[in-house]
């Protein structure tokens, strides 16, 4: 049996309430042991994605209430195991989901809830495709089933999301239209993708030009009116796969609203006699069915990191900071300047 030698003491970066990034509060909190069937984890890296960006408006479909700590995933090392925990799990590499709770040097997590990291990994390289890999991949392979040789339309190819989505799309042997502003197009075409200024006001007709049939599906985090258009691109037989709302961000108001809106919308399409057909993905749907929806993520990331580790795939770190630089990270990570994930490193 593991038990642990001395009080573990961790940092942790606090969301008080609705702040400016630099509203962040750094605080220190003893850990208690582990509990049964919980492992004590040394983060290595943890990440910025838009969900915290979500958050720190009040945004965020289901958010706790204020305050908490954000931190959608990390990547870390077992330091201690609890009752009923393997104690051969102590030393190994392990990322996980969190949905709140990443952004500290050290946290407690359900056994159960851990995946197995590769040997020689850079875990800040694994930790950008931790919550957008498993996205990616299953937006791609379970939501729109793409196939060799279709086309798509990938919104936001500069982002978390999106750059991990460009990638496995070109690895399927899928065409890629990519969306991003004017100073991103190098970087998203160095993804293999052809570019597209979601800035310009023809945004839907250049993309008719690179496929004047439509496209094979669509995959839309920003929701909005421009979702409209999403829709209009697609070829017969399409799909469109809605996953955010990312235009209703500074928005005030009820944050559920506009995503029960978005799904009324896709829905009504859907009743309509069409050959296209539309879908909201939740990352955290069937989560109800545990063993399932473990398994699921298990052999989504391996696949993932499988990927990684053999050179198919690159991580797009956009940069790596210290977890006590926080503040900065996050108004990196909102400034719309970056390709890929930003990333907190205890």
């Amino acid at each position: 049996m593991n038990h642990p030698t001395t009080a573990r003491t961790a940092t942790e970066v606090l969301l008080p309430g609705r702040v400016e990034p630099d509203g962040l509060e750094l605080r220190r909190r003893d850990l208690p042991a582990p509990s049964t069937g919980q492992v004590l984890v040394d983060v290595e890296a943890t990440g910025i994605s838009f969900a915290e960006q979500q958050m720190r408006l009040g945004r965020y479909y289901d958010q706790p209430p204020f305050p908490f700590v954000p931190g959608y995933d990390l990547v870390g090392t077992v330091a201690e195991v609890g009752p009923g925990v393997d104690p051969a799990l102590v030393g190994r590499r392990v990322a996980a989901l969190t949905k709140t709770g990443g952004w500290a040097s050290a946290v407690l997590l359900t056994a159960a809830d851990l995946v197995d990291v590769p040997e020689g990994l850079d875990p800040v390289e694994v930790e950008t495709l931790v919550v957008n890999g498993i996205s990616a991949w299953q937006l791609l392979h379970r939501q729109a089933r793409v196939r060799s040789g279709q086309t798509i339309l990938v919104h936001g190819a500069n982002g978390g999301v999106g750059t991990v989505l460009v990638q496995l799309a070109r690895h399927a042997g899928v065409r890629v239209i990519g969306t991003s502003s004017a100073r991103n197009a190098d970087a998203v075409r160095a993804l293999g993708a052809e570019h597209v200024d979601y800035a310009a006001p023809d945004l839907a007709a250049r993309v008719r030009e690179l496929a004047p049939g439509g496209v094979d599906a669509v995959f839309d985090h920003v929701g909005g009116p421009g979702i409209v258009d999403s829709w209009r691109l697609l070829a017969p037989g399409g799909v469109l796969v809605a996953y955010g709302t990312a235009s209703t961000k500074d928005q005030t108001g009820s944050a559920r609203v506009p995503v029960l809106k978005l799904v009324l919308r896709l829905l009504l399409w859907n009743a309509l006699p069409n050959r296209r057909r539309a879908t909201f993905y939740d990352l955290w749907a069937g989560r109800r069915k545990a063993d399932r929806f473990r398994a699921r993520l298990r052999e989504d990331l391996g696949q993932v990191l499988a990927l990684l580790a053999d050179g198919t795939l690159t991580a797009q770190v956009a940069a790596r900071l210290p977890l006590t630089e926080a503040a900065a990270a996050l108004a990196l990570a909102e400034s719309r300047t970056v390709v890929g994930k930003v990333v907190l490193v205890p």
